[in-house]
């Protein structure tokens, strides 16, 4: 059933597990990837903003110191101070303020910059729009439920940032800087937004002239923040995109070729449609292909199956029906006969049918119940050499009719191992020798050879008898099921014609195969028949 189809190798490894295993990790492997650098440029964000604005804060705080220190004072000279602030902070987006060592306000570059003269605030939209507000409220939820993923701390849980006016020392990190210590914090003002400061003692030959305050602009740091949240929601939709495109790839080359299969195989259960066909794929070079052609070949054999069932019961219909008819026949006479010669002569008849009809059910019999102890027996390693010397030696320890002899013949003494059911080939050799026994004349010699042939992987048996020969005709019409052709002095009805038909199915179920020639001489004169039995070899278990 299966020489029509393509030769699949088998392979170590899953073809279709590759697959599947490359595109699902190749989806994952994306958004892992993607989440793990936005994860580590967010979890660190703020503390390398803050790392940032201290290292700016210790320049201007020294040049402060270098430049503008009043020693006799021990203060910061505001009208030197205030030019080298405006040059310094004018490009950092940074405010400055310098506090006095008391803690007083001193310089603050909101007075001094130009960016600075004019504020501008977001309104709020002139009209409420529901929609808008729950899309606004579930951004929010969704991104304080990142914050907490991630590790960052929500922003109800920050200080509230506030103007101090004059009074620097309200900010914990200006009292720390105040003690030549320099401190930094993160808080949150009346916006929602982040604002860092750090403060830095402004010291010179261990003197303290005043404090440096560095703080970041209101929604500088938001921004940046927004940016990365942005950044993961393109890495998220392109690892959304990844996984959705091999999903539907997935779904297409195994989904939808086994819901095929499955429909065909449905259809075939039912058998209303006459006789459905299993879609085949013999461009798929996996599972799924492979699959189908297991299937394709099952759905064959089952419909060879029922045509030999079929086949079977009206041959088995036809051989019992020739029996019975003319065992009614002669009973039908039995009744209207009286003289006691033609009564023995029928009952004779009678009683040749009634062996004839048991040896037909129980050939029937043995050859209905063969497919299913076939497919039940565990095979098993059977040297085919000494199963034939095996027979062959009870042959010759009976007493063989009419003279005859059976001799054994062997090209090697080496095992020749083939996988099978040791009492099925035995009864397919038994068959073949009595075949070879019945047909040859008195004192002659039936031939059993055995041979092993390495490079095809078979082993191959010769069955020769010394009788008429096979009519070439008749070489294929002798393995067909009630098919017998046997001289007349063999008797008729004493063969059921089903030897070499359950010969032929067991070797083929063993991967074997049968068949019967001729022998001749260099004239052409046919010296006898010769029976064939092809098995193949043992392959060794690794």
């Amino acid at each position: 059933m299966s020489e029509n189809l393509p030769y699949r190798p088998v392979r170590r490894f899953s073809a279709l597990t590759q697959r599947i295993l490359f595109f699902n990790t190749f989806a994952l492997f994306i958004l892992i990837i993607g989440v793990m650098w936005v994860q580590s440029n967010r979890a660190g964000l703020v503390e390398e903003r803050i790392s940032g604005i201290r290292d700016q804060a210790l320049i201007v705080a020294g040049a402060l110191a270098e430049y503008t220190a009043d020693a006799d004072r021990r203060a910061v000279a505001t009208g030197q101070a205030e030019p080298l602030l405006r040059q310094l902070i004018a490009p950092t987006n940074l405010r400055a303020r310098v506090y006095t060592t008391a803690g007083r306000l001193q310089i603050d570059t909101r007075n001094l910059l130009a960016r600075n003269l004019v504020t501008t605030e977001e309104l709020p939209p002139p009209e409420p729009n529901a929609v808008l507000a729950f899309v606004e409220r579930t951004v929010g939820t969704l991104g304080r439920f990142y914050d907490g993923l991630m590790g960052v701390r929500p922003l109800a849980s920050l200080e509230p940032y506030f103007e101090a006016g004059q009074n620097g020392r309200v900010y914990s990190e200006v009292n720390t800087a105040l003690m030549s210590e320099t401190d930094s914090s993160v808080r949150v003002n009346e916006r929602g937004s982040l604002v860092l400061s750090v403060a830095v003692p402004i010291r010179r030959f261990a003197t303290l002239y005043g404090v440096l305050l560095l703080t970041t602009e209101s929604g500088d740091i938001d921004g940046i923040l927004k940016e990365e949240r942005a950044a993961l929601m393109q890495v998220f939709m392109v690892g959304f995109a990844a996984l959705l495109l091999s999903s539907l790839y997935l779904a297409s080359v195994i989904a939808a070729p086994i819901r095929r299969l499955a429909a065909a195989a449905e259809r075939v259960r039912r058998g209303r449609g006459g006789r459905e066909t299993i879609p085949t794929y013999v461009d798929r070079d996996d599972e799924i292909g492979e699959l189908a052609d297991s299937f394709s070949a099952m759905t064959r054999a089952l419909y060879d199956r029922i045509d030999a069932i079929e086949s079977f019961a009206a041959d088995v219909a036809h051989e019992l029906k020739n029996p019975l008819t003319s065992l009614k026949s002669a009973v039908e006479m039995l009744e209207r006969t009286k003289e006691g010669e033609n009564r023995e002569r029928l009952v004779a008849v009678v009683r040749n049918d009634v062996k004839r009809i048991d040896r037909l059910i129980t050939d029937i019999s043995d050859a209905s119940r063969l497919d299913a102890e076939l497919s039940r027996g565990e095979s098993e390693p059977v040297d085919v050499a000494k199963l034939l010397e095996t027979l062959v030696s009870i042959y010759n320890g009976m007493n063989t009719p009419r003279g005859m002899r059976i001799v054994m013949q062997r090209d090697s003494a080496k095992p020749m191992i083939v996988q099978g059911l040791d009492e099925r080939l035995g009864q397919v050799f038994r068959n073949l020798i009595d075949n070879a026994v019945s047909f040859s004349p008195d004192g002659g010699t039936v031939t059993v050879t055995v041979t092993a042939t390495p490079v095809d992987g078979d082993v191959c048996s010769f069955i020769d008898d010394e009788g008429p020969g096979i009519g070439e005709n008749d070489l294929e019409r002798i393995f067909e099921r009630f098919y017998t052709e046997r001289p007349a002095e063999h008797g008729f009805g004493k063969n059921s014609g089903l030897g070499l038909a359950i010969a032929r199915q067991i070797v083929a179920s063993h991967g074997g195969r049968i068949w019967a020639e001729n022998r001749a001489d260099a004239d052409g004169k046919i010296l006898g028949a010769r029976f064939v039995v092809e098995l193949p070899l043992a392959r060794k278990q690794t």
